[in-house]
């Protein structure tokens, strides 16, 4: 019998100089094309043809636009269609070529993952205890905070059982926009009859699943149908208004296939997840027991958490099955009704066998309070460590594995342990893998497993355990805050301030909190330290905690205002008080107006010590202390009104970028008396228009009163010119402030000559150059499109924002000076007694009250 010739291989001559790579590599290039370029290059051979075919590419680049999708049956259809690259219905709906002698293990693999079934995993091995009502009487309706456990009937009597179908679904909300899983960094929503469309005809090997957080808003009905559990009521986040929280309830409807990839929530937060309609597949590991074939990366810059996952379904397919049974992770099948709970740091990934419905919510309650806070704390160590155990920390892994020597020898050198020996990603588990298609060694997962399991055997996912890994010299008002915790820097501090307000009854546990994330046992040691010191009132119980969310720790003890400054390190710090004592002694001296809107400095000075010994010393900012000299940079020659922390040395210390060597720690303060009234915020809503019209007319007639100011004395370089000596002392009233006469006097062939005017153009120059940066912190309430241009709306020459003439004789004249305005007028700087809005009637609303606090806040020039 002839025998038939094999097949052609395509591939070398289809791909030339491009063959040495592999397929994986091929396609992650082709995902950096446009989709017109995949086009053109699908035309070269056949090979490319089918590269350039593949519906993941396709769906990756549509995922990449972000915005609404309407799924046009196939991902190369619905990007075409969506770009119009495509006119014609016929075009869209050509039948692909086929080609034979090219084949490829990676896209098989691939393809499989696409069309598997899912029957073999329906078979549930009792891992997980089901807990019914009768049950969780005999336990008292409590469970074990530090265990999954499933729980079968809390949901019965909820109205979701019987109304969360697809059907229901799709006949009350088939035109609502549901947000969809986060597989690029845009914000991705599908109609829901959009999304029933593109469950029907899909095969994805990761299919996109509906979850939503926002379901609430654009669903309101659906609240209506679900209760939280009573076991999982206590929310310590339910303080804060809803648009203040962080997200914690999530719709979540996806077809089979389809799924979580290993994560921990956020935070360390627990979680409920009750399924109304199909069949989950759990898996969940321990805290601190990395999943093989999953990566953490822990920035060492910010504490940053990255997880690489494989999709849920391929670790089912493809790792889970190599596993030896003592290192499978504890499963589940959860059935329609049944409720999951996740405890704070354990391990988990979901695969729908099924089509699914369900709703989940994450909390924070007594038992994972101090984990939460652990989490938002600044630093990387401990948050690799709650994750990846000890192999988050390489250096105590490979002793202990060395030496099997007692942890706690080895513990003690971890927070301490020297930079230059890390890697600048901290990356542990990570899966060891053989060359060959990406498939996975037998021999290497059992390994791995054995040496994940020998450098953990110490490991506990206990407070005081992870705690041990913080960094004790972090600086928790000055150390760059991680962007992916679930909450904000500022939010973070009034949450906890809000909790000490509202739930005196745990006090004890918000303070280990608030020392784990804010070090606030340190500034209330010195607080205390400050009120004795001066012969305050000692502050009561709930006036311990800092208030507000701004840069520095605030306290108000009875009657009085005591500010820490810490922002910017000690140098930064010392100027700032120099800059508020400056200000109000000029405020004194040339007795503005403003005077009786300022709050009466009582005291101020700095604090020097550590916990074991604070040492107050009283500073009215005139002089420069030995301490103070011998640790931080002097701005030489600049010494206005004999405050040598001023205004001008200030500026010159931030646009030279003084650096300060010395360990000694200083935190300077100021007491102020508080005043009453209440900020704007609150009041907004309640004002008449009328009322609006005088508190705008009061507010403009102190802002003209604030630019009148004088500016400090300066020298001017190798001029010498004295700002101030144009000024006598009784030539200054409200309605004749001409102390900077002598800069627009003042000719100079040079515009940089004059020292006043160039530490303006140089802080301007700096600003323009971050006012970017600074608008993309803001986030979304600014357009994209109009932050892009936001830099041709800044002159090239910012001179021309000032008012310059030039004379015959080519010298500069400058016809307006510098004047006082405002930085920081923020809710949060802004601390006063409340006063009931009829009192405040009859004192335009209080706002002199108001105004007070904030003119405390105006520094020079923004």
């Amino acid at each position: 019998m002839e025998q038939l010739p094999l097949p052609r291989d395509r591939r070398q001559g289809a791909l030339g100089v491009l063959n040495v790579l592999s397929d994986e590599l091929i396609c992650a290039i082709l995902e950096l094309l446009s989709p017109s370029d995949l086009g053109r290059l699908s035309c070269v051979s056949s090979v490319l043809y089918i590269f350039c075919n593949e519906e993941p590419l396709w769906m990756n680049l549509c995922l990449r636009l972000g915005g609404q999708v309407e799924y046009m049956g196939s991902w190369k259809r619905t990007i075409l269609y969506r770009e119009k690259l495509c006119t014609k219905l016929e075009e869209l709906q050509r039948e692909p070529l086929h080609f034979d002698g090219f084949s490829s293990l990676f896209l098989y693999r691939r393809w499989y993952r696409c069309f598997a079934t899912l029957n073999g995993f329906s078979l549930d091995k009792g891992d997980m205890e089901r807990i019914n009502n009768a049950k969780l009487e005999e336990l008292n309706c409590t469970i074990d905070e530090m265990k999954p456990v499933l729980l079968t009937e809390v949901a019965k009597a909820w109205p979701a059982r019987s109304r969360w179908t697809m059907d229901q679904f799709l006949s009350n909300y088939g035109d609502v926009a549901f947000r969809i899983s986060q597989r690029s960094s845009k914000k991705i929503t599908m109609k829901f009859k959009d999304y029933i469309s593109y469950m029907k005809s899909q095969h994805d090997e990761d299919p996109l699943y509906v979850f939503d957080d926002k379901f609430g808003e654009n669903a309101p009905a659906l609240l209506q149908d679900y209760s939280v559990p009573h076991l999982f009521e206590e929310d310590f986040f339910d303080v804060l208004d809803y648009d203040q929280r962080p997200p914690f309830r999530w719709l979540i409807i996806g077809p089979e296939r389809s799924g979580a990839s290993w994560h921990v929530d956020p935070g360390l937060t627990s979680a409920w997840n009750t399924l109304l309609c199909g069949r989950k597949r759990w898996a969940l590991y321990p805290p601190g027991r990395v999943p093989v074939g999953v990566t953490v990366h822990v920035s060492e810059d910010d504490g940053d958490v990255n997880i690489e996952s494989p999709s849920s379904l391929q670790w089912w397919l493809d790792i889970y099955p190599l596993l030896a049974d003592h290192d499978k992770p504890l499963e589940c099948t959860q059935l329609p009704g049944e409720t999951i709970f996740v405890p704070s740091g354990w391990w988990h990934c979901v695969l729908n066998l099924e089509t699914t419905i369900a709703v989940t919510q994450n909390f924070a309650n007594a038992s994972n309070f101090e984990f939460i806070c652990l989490d938002m704390a600044p630093g990387h160590a401990h948050k690799g460590v709650s994750r990846a155990g000890l192999l988050a920390i390489r250096d105590v892994a490979h002793d202990h594995a060395k030496n099997n020597s007692k942890f706690e020898t080895t513990l003690s050198h971890c927070p301490d342990m020297n930079k230059t020996h890390q890697e600048k990603r901290l990356k542990v588990s990570e899966s060891v893998k053989e060359q060959h298609g990406n498939r996975y060694s037998w021999n290497s997962i059992s390994a791995l497993s054995d040496a994940h399991k020998q450098y953990n055997q110490d490991f506990s996912y206990d407070i005081d355990f992870l705690s041990a890994f913080l960094d004790k010299e972090t600086d928790h008002y000055n150390s760059t805050f991680c962007v992916s915790n679930i909450i904000g820097e500022r939010e973070l501090r009034a949450w906890l301030h809000k909790l000490w307000v509202t739930k005196p009854a745990i006090r004890q546990l918000i303070w280990k909190g608030a020392c784990l994330a804010l070090n606030v046992e340190k500034w209330a040691t010195c607080l205390l330290k400050i009120c004795a010191h001066h012969n305050l009132p000692s502050p009561l119980s709930h006036e311990k905690f800092p208030v507000g969310t701004g840069s520095n720790p605030v306290f108000l003890v009875s009657g009085y205002v005591v500010k820490i400054f810490v922002e910017g390190g000690r140098g930064y710090s010392m100027h700032s008080l120099g800059t508020e004592l400056e200000f109000k002694t000029i405020l004194d001296k040339v007795k503005s107006p403003l005077m009786d809107h300022v709050p009466e400095i009582v005291a101020s000075g700095f604090v020097v010590g550590d916990h074991s010994d604070f040492k107050i010393f009283a500073w009215d900012g005139r002089e420069v202390p030995d301490m103070i000299a011998n640790t931080i940079p002097m701005i030489g020659g600049n010494v206005s009104h004999g405050f040598p922390f001023g205004v001008w040395s200030k500026k010159k210390f931030q646009l030279e970028n003084l650096g300060v060597n010395s360990f000694i720690r200083i935190w300077p303060y100021i007491v102020s008396r508080r005043c009453r009234g209440d900020i704007l915020a609150n009041v907004r809503d309640q004002l008449s228009e009328n009322e609006a019209f005088h508190l705008a007319s009061f507010l403009g007639e102190q802002l003209r009163h604030l630019h009148l100011l004088p500016l400090p004395n300066i020298q001017v370089n190798e001029n010498h010119i004295d700002m101030g000596r144009t000024m006598q002392s009784d030539e200054v009233g409200c309605n004749n402030w001409s102390a900077n006469a002598a800069l627009m006097e003042t000719g100079c062939k040079d515009f940089d000559t004059l020292q006043g005017w160039k530490l303006v153009m140089a802080t301007l120059d700096r600003r323009k150059a971050n006012v970017k940066k600074i608008l993309a912190q803001w986030g979304d309430p600014i357009p994209a499109f109009l932050m892009d241009k936001v830099e041709e709306y800044l002159p090239h020459d910012v001179s021309v924002l000032f008012d310059v003439k030039k004379g015959d004789d080519g010298s500069y004249i400058y016809t307006r000076s510098p004047t006082w305005i405002h930085s920081d007028i923020m809710d949060d700087n802004i601390h006063m007694k409340q006063c009931c809005p009829s009192e405040s009637a009859d004192t335009h609303l209080g706002m002199n009250a108001i105004f007070e606090e904030k003119l405390w806040k105006w520094r020079s020039f923004g």
